[in-house]
């Protein structure tokens, strides 16, 4: 509450000076009140001039008594004309003043998504609005683009390796064919060469019994000496023939035994050809993976906006190199990458207010808030608190967070006041036009008394509220009618005209007319 609600007493102004309660109030004189009687005065005695000498004596005890008259009337007639209004009980907002500077509430960090890529184009500045994905910076993509064709020529080769493997295992696959043959073709033999061994065994029991029976006989005479040589050589050759039979069935049976290891080899071979196809197969698959990630990256050369809102920063420039912070920029890091940008979302501000430790516990979440500009005393905002910071500051103060609407009329480091509501109690108001205040900066109202007379009453001023009104500490009682239109004009003791209004447009046309 200030002294520009209020009409202010001009100086060059006679002033009369009235004691009330030991205080010396000052009101204004009235220098047009002497021209008045006098020129009453004067009216009466020219009027009287024309009348008879011999009742000069009584015109004189007239003219007396009359010129009392008039100078009592001109003391009692009203001095002007004036509304009150009484006294009423009141809702009063108790409120703590705090100052702080403007910030955002939500800022986000717009990070590259690609590192060691040049800064190429930046097509937003600072305190631009963006929307969410919009493209803000673009980043050289050359480098990427050379590790593209690397990484589809790493899946080539890789898909070679693979169709070598593939025909190592088709090798390796007709070799245990061949050995599966082998070992039964082998296997074949070995049954011919054991009834080989079966008929020799066969011819050489018979020739066995055919030599001794020539034996015996050669021995009685009965055969020549040339017979019997003649068996021992067919029992020599039998037994040679079982001897060679049995051989044969050895060499069949190794045989066998080779194409068996010859199975064993391929199969081998097998899983060791299917094992380096798994291998080739899974490189392919990392150079395909590795082919997908770059152009992923390709995508990503294009800085987009993650949130809507207003670019607070901007600190990419181009020829910056992502991931390699300038010198000037080493405090912009945010989890070990450059920072690029960084939004206000959504646009959402916040006054971050400074509260003393002794006043803390007034102030609660969800309290309302005037919020005043430092720069522009015209943006009048309200708030709301949403958060109070845990720690104390070393100033003995901490951190409040208010909430504010949106408005292009702040911006973050701008300097501002809040008001904030801590709690409300009833208490007694009077309009704030009804106040007048004197050069020792004290304030008065004009209460009515009997006779339509008014008194200055000095007052305690409280708090200002929206509506108009303000808070009475002390100085009046409710019920008290106090003067609102022409307070200003008044002083201690002078006698008013009231009048009732309804409305302030039949307020003002009341005083016209009067």
């Amino acid at each position: 509450m200030g002294e520009e609600y209020f009409p202010e007493v001009k100086k060059e102004e006679a002033m009369d000076k009235t004691v009330i309660d030991g205080t010396v109030i000052e009101t204004k004189q009235r220098p047009w009140l002497m021209p008045f009687l006098l020129g009453s005065v004067l009216g009466l005695l020219f009027g009287l001039g024309g009348m008879r000498v011999s009742n000069r004596s009584n015109v004189a005890s007239q003219q007396i008594e009359d010129t009392s008259q008039t100078a009592q009337a001109a003391n009692l007639a009203p001095t002007m004309t004036v509304t009150t209004t009484p006294v009423k009980s009141s809702r009063i907002i108790r409120t703590l003043n705090a100052r702080g500077s403007i910030a955002a509430r939500n800022l986000i960090p717009v990070l590259p998504q690609a590192n060691n890529l040049q800064v190429k184009e930046v097509r937003v500045k600072q305190g631009d609005f963006v929307k969410q994905g919009q493209a803000m910076a673009v980043l050289d993509d050359s480098l990427l683009q050379e590790q593209i064709r690397q990484a589809k020529a790493d899946v080539e080769s890789q898909q070679a390796e693979v169709a070598s493997r593939n025909a190592d295992l088709a090798s390796q696959q007709a070799a245990l064919e061949s050995a599966k043959a082998n070992v039964a073709a082998n296997q074949a033999i070995v049954k011919q060469r054991l009834a080989d061994v079966a008929q020799a065994k066969a011819r050489l029991a018979d020739v066995e019994r055919n030599f001794q029976r020539n034996q015996k006989l050669a021995g009685e005479g009965a055969i020549s000496t040339r017979e019997l040589d003649s068996s021992t050589t067919d029992l020599a050759t039998a037994r040679e023939a079982v001897r060679l039979a049995e051989a044969n069935v050895q060499t069949a049976r190794a045989n066998v035994i080779s194409a068996q290891a010859s199975i064993s080899s391929s199969r081998a071979g097998i899983l060791s050809a299917q094992a380096k196809i798994k291998s080739a197969q899974a490189n392919v698959r990392s150079s395909e993976a590795r082919v997908q990630q770059l152009r992923t990256q390709l995508g990503q050369t294009i800085v987009r906006a993650p949130v809507s809102g207003i670019v607070a920063e901007m600190l990419a420039r181009v020829g910056d190199v992502t991931g390699i912070p300038p010198q000037t920029q080493v405090s912009t890091t945010v989890g070990g990458t450059q920072k690029l940008f960084s939004i206000i979302s959504d646009g959402a501000l916040e006054l971050q207010a400074e509260v003393p430790d002794t006043q803390l516990a007034q102030v609660k979440v969800g309290n309302l808030a005037k919020i005043i500009s430092g720069a522009n005393k015209g943006v009048k905002l309200q708030g709301k608190v949403s958060s109070i910071e845990p720690l104390v500051n070393n100033k003995r103060a901490a951190i409040v967070k208010i909430d504010l609407p949106a408005t292009n009329e702040l911006k973050p480091g701008m300097f501002a006041r809040a008001e904030i509501n801590t709690n409300s109690t009833l208490g007694l108001a009077v309009p704030k036009k009804a106040l007048s205040y004197q050069p020792d900066g004290n304030a008065i109202v004009f209460t009515l008394s009997e006779g339509e007379k008014v008194r200055a009453q000095k007052i305690e001023v409280g708090e200002s509220m929206d509506d108009g009104n303000v808070e009475i500490k002390s100085g009046l009682q409710a019920g008290d009618r106090v003067v609102v239109s022409g307070a200003g004009y008044l002083k201690d003791g002078d006698k008013v005209r009231v009048v009732e209004v309804t409305s302030q447009n039949s307020l003002a046309e009341r005083v016209r007319r009067t």
